[in-house]
């Protein structure tokens, strides 16, 4: 049975961002995830990659969802990257958009984020 690999993203919908500003966000995080895992996790990224190169993008209602989805990929030491805004367009300086999780097995992701409805 091969093990099946994704990126999952998770998007703060209490900013009410614009589709274009949520695009960008999203991009940020799976870029950073991407690089991140190639360079310190080097099987699960080509893994990932030979599959396809998964990635799924979920809403939560609030910061405190993400932070609590944070906790839970540290913990699992899960490769995670929380994305920060420059704050030149919609939002605020530093106001945190979304938290990309993976490249991981898709199981684990889906124990954090199955729950969640799809963006």
């Amino acid at each position: 049975m091969v093990t099946e690999y994704k990126m999952v993203i998770v998007v703060r919908k209490d900013l009410d961002l614009g589709r274009g500003k949520i695009a960008a966000q999203v991009a940020h995080a799976a870029v950073h995830c991407a690089l991140h895992a190639e360079k310190n996790d080097k099987s699960v990224f080509r893994q990932w990659n030979e599959q396809g190169g998964k990635k799924i993008v979920v809403r939560v209602d609030s910061l405190d969802d993400i932070y609590r989805l944070k906790d839970q990929a540290d913990k699992k030491g899960i490769t995670n990257s929380l994305i920060t805004d420059a704050g030149k367009t919609q939002v605020e300086p530093d106001t945190v958009t979304c938290l990309g999780l993976g490249p991981a097995e898709a199981s684990l992701l889906d124990e954090m984020t199955g729950g969640l409805s799809l963006l």
